[in-house]
């Protein structure tokens, strides 16, 4: 019989299927209960009863297409209402190869709805309930490309370089309240996510290219370790750390009232 997991209930976007799935399996193996979403409901139910034969966890369904404002409405309510719920993983998103000029403006414009606003909207749903609790979790899987917005198309780069930059601000304001943020930043990752993108991931050298279960388990070590940001393919943390004390020091030369010397000297 199940009970209610002293961990809490983990609540999981994009759960049917690549990454999502994998810590669907890995947060109940930690002894969290689940809520999944995503738009498929055939594959989430066998994503359920995946988990719950392998690990006996409470899994509940939530069939939802976060790019419609109905359906988002209906998740940030349960993220309202549920006290149990002590871990969001905003997961769910797509993303594109090509380029500006080939780029449909529509499809980019969905592209925001799911990249963007829908975890947004999750975040500004589930915070307020983690800092009067004391306790919570949000989880916001970004790329690379949120680094190296070069790499892939303009407004999938931008969109993670949001994820990034919310979840760093997230850390500015909420660490101090007990709730723990994570930006994960996988590169590429063996997912149907490159079919959706237009680019299958078997045309890439495969040695570019991460296991999904290796990434998840890294993104989770790097959340036990107190990471904010954590990339998986990156060997070496210490660029990360440098890269960040060069971002923080730049940021406190931006004050002054007067345009810098070289704008002087031209006008």
């Amino acid at each position: 019989m199940n009970t209610t997991s002293p961990r809490g209930t983990a609540l999981i976007t994009g759960a049917s299927s690549g990454i999502g799935a994998i810590y669907a399996q890995r947060l109940a193996e930690r002894g969290y209960d689940l809520i999944l979403v995503a738009r498929n409901e055939e594959r989430l139910h066998a994503v359920a009863d995946k988990v719950q034969a392998a690990h006996g966890r409470q899994v509940t369904v939530v069939q939802a297409d976060l790019g419609q404002r109905d359906d988002l409405a209906r998740v940030e309510a349960i993220l309202r209402a549920d006290a149990s719920i002590t871990l969001l993983l905003n997961n769910a998103g797509f993303g594109g190869v090509t380029p500006l000029l080939d780029s449909e403006v529509d499809r980019m414009e969905q592209m925001i709805d799911i990249n963007v606003t829908a975890p947004t909207r999750l975040t500004y749903a589930a915070a307020p309930g983690f800092v009067a609790r004391g306790a919570g979790t949000i989880i916001n899987i970004a790329s690379i490309v949120a680094v190296a917005p070069e790499i892939l198309n303009g407004v999938y780069g931008a969109s993670k370089a949001y994820v990034l930059a919310l979840t760093q601000s997230l850390q500015h304001e909420l660490a101090d309240k007990g709730v723990r943020v994570q930006a994960v930043l996988p590169g590429a990752t063996a997912t149907e996510f490159w079919d959706t993108a237009g680019m299958a991931y078997s045309n890439m050298p495969q040695n570019w290219v991460m296991h999904a279960s290796d990434m998840v388990d890294a993104a989770l070590a790097g959340l036990d370790q107190g990471e904010v940001v954590t990339i998986p393919p990156l060997q070496d943390g210490a660029d990360w750390t440098r890269h960040e004390a060069s971002r923080q020091a730049l940021a406190q030369r931006f004050s002054h009232a007067q345009p810098g010397a070289r704008y002087l000297a031209a006008a």
